[in-house]
């Protein structure tokens, strides 16, 4: 399991558009890498718009939104495009990278047990430090909480 102070896993995923990103592109600044279950979902949407909301002012302290989830990129480029998403989306349909930063987990919905992603959002430092780790986040309330944390 990962903890404050470890270094972030290193990735590279497609975004919407099919572009490789990595985490390793982002040094000098802090990124704000939130996990969330599926795309165009009540909890999921109301979570990416309020970090839309807020993404100015995590750009005014230096800090990139990611988002990952195991959504196809076709279904993150429409997903961006409905809700107006001015930050970066990636795709993990393997769920490697998902899973190696711990929040690929049994979940139990109705009596079902099933393995999904755990909502959780990591901050990490300008070098590739992990310096919070929010698990199991309420989609509303978690990106002002990682504000507040900057």
């Amino acid at each position: 399991m990962l903890e404050v102070g470890n270094k972030a896993p290193e990735f590279t995923l497609e975004d919407k558009d099919g572009n490789q990103v990595s985490l390793s592109d982002f040094l000098g600044k802090k990124v704000v890498l939130y996990f969330y279950p599926k795309d165009n979902t009540a909890g999921c949407t109301k979570q990416a718009c309020a970090f839309a909301g807020l993404n100015d002012q995590f750009e005014e302290k230096g800090a990139k939104i990611i988002g990952i989830s195991k959504d196809s990129k076709l279904s993150h480029s429409r997903f961006a495009e409905k809700n107006n998403l001015p930050f970066i989306l990636l795709s993990d349909p393997s769920v490697e990278t998902i899973d190696s930063y711990g929040v690929w987990q049994e979940k139990k919905r109705c009596g079902k047990v099933s393995m999904g992603v755990v909502r959780s959002t990591f901050i990490i430092d300008e070098k590739g430090y992990i310096q919070n780790i929010m698990m199991n986040v309420k989609a509303d309330k978690n990106p002002g909480e990682a504000l507040d944390l900057l």
